[in-house]
């Protein structure tokens, strides 16, 4: 069961409480409007407590609910998605000022980084990373307010996002599937070679300025070292051929075509390191302009159509997390404490769990008998 990592019956009891507000609670999903629906100010007293202040470890919750979802045969890949979290004041564990590329613009709040299973046809978070800028973890003052863990160390984004992947691959019974993750901003070769050592397949959204080596001799660029991935691209573009896919996020499900093609290519390396086995693969949305994404894979044994459609899955996230992630609350911990933040998200993640995929199917899993809210 989900919360039988919980030692206590009263410990089970309130994260049963706390899951059902998430579903039932108006409006920001606060422990105060959380509360509101299951007791009033006693409740948020206690509930505060039990988030906040309690001693109770979130990751075996979140391998439950992963090995959960693969009994049901929802993953089909791990999508490595961003969710920036605003915040008006400065103490909440992890703020900062940063520069949300969705948006286009600085906003100050947090960074977080979920890892979600993905299917074709509903995704749900699984594990979460908090990205900390430097200062909460060199200040140790500040870092131990928050209840930041001793071990925490710098990263970058690009780091805090591949060390998320990494986290689950570590989990016992669950079974790896390709991770999905947008390296345009990062280094690049530093991430997938970190996955590849794991063991973890990547599919990586790159830069078309990302500068790769064509490896097919029969092709053009072989042998002219390090090109762009968009030189390389568009001197492919007589190889291009239609790939359909079906597009359920708008709404109904419906068919589309996109142009794409892949090459093998291999990233520049310094002299004496081994180079990797890669594809590069790109999609056309209008045959006349250059290609509009582009990703870098070791799927190297894939063809270009599954290639293509599993990179849909992102797609998939994008549309779960705003229609019902949202609504479940991944947003809304109002606090200051890493810990308390990560026991929200977690619960907040069952109740995505119950909203897609129904209430009848997981809520007997969760040992409660909440509504669905969506």
């Amino acid at each position: 069961m989900l919360f039988s990592a919980f030692p206590r019956r009263d410990q089970r009891l309130k994260a049963e409480q706390y899951l059902r507000g998430l579903l039932t609670a108006q409006g920001r999903k606060s422990i105060r409007n959380i509360a509101a629906q299951i007791g009033g100010p006693a409740a948020e007293q206690s509930l505060h407590h039990f988030i906040s202040s309690s001693t109770w470890d979130w990751q075996p919750m979140r391998a439950e609910l992963a090995r959960f979802l693969q009994r049901q045969g929802t993953p089909q890949a791990w999508v490595v998605r961003p969710m920036p979290i605003p915040k008006a004041g400065q103490h909440s564990v992890g703020v900062d000022r940063r520069f949300d590329p969705e948006q286009g613009q600085v906003f100050r709040g947090q960074q977080a980084f979920g890892v979600w299973f993905a299917a074709d046809e509903t995704s749900v978070p699984v594990h979460w990373r908090l990205f900390l800028p430097d200062p909460w973890v060199k200040d140790r003052n500040r870092a131990d307010r928050a209840e930041v863990p001793e071990g925490a160390t710098e990263e970058t984004l690009e780091e805090c996002a591949v060390n998320a992947a990494l986290d689950m691959a570590r989990w016992p019974e669950i079974a790896r599937k390709p991770v999905l993750l947008d390296i345009r901003g990062g280094a690049g070769r530093a991430a997938l070679h970190r996955l590849g050592l794991a063991g973890v397949p990547v599919v990586a959204r790159i830069s078309p300025n990302s500068r790769l080596t064509v490896a097919d001799r029969s092709l053009p660029g072989f042998g002219a070292g390090p090109l762009t991935a968009l030189q390389i691209l568009e001197a492919l573009k007589g190889l291009r051929r239609p790939v359909s896919w079906i597009d359920s996020v708008a709404g109904a499900r419906t068919s589309r075509t996109s142009l794409a093609t892949a090459v093998r290519v291999t990233l520049p390396v310094p002299p004496g390191e081994r180079q990797r086995p890669l594809l590069l693969l790109g999609e056309w949305d209008d045959p006349r302009r250059a290609p509009v994404r582009l990703w870098i894979t070791d799927l190297t044994g894939s063809a270009v159509g599954p290639l293509l459609r599993l990179t849909k899955l992102s797609r998939r996230v994008e549309r779960d997390l705003r229609q019902v992630g949202e609504g479940a609350g991944l947003r809304d911990f109002v606090g200051r404490s890493f810990r308390g933040w990560h026991r929200h998200i977690t619960l907040a993640s069952a109740a995505h769990a119950v909203t897609v995929l129904g209430a009848d199917r997981i809520a007997p899993y969760c040992e409660i008998q909440a509504r669905s809210a969506g």
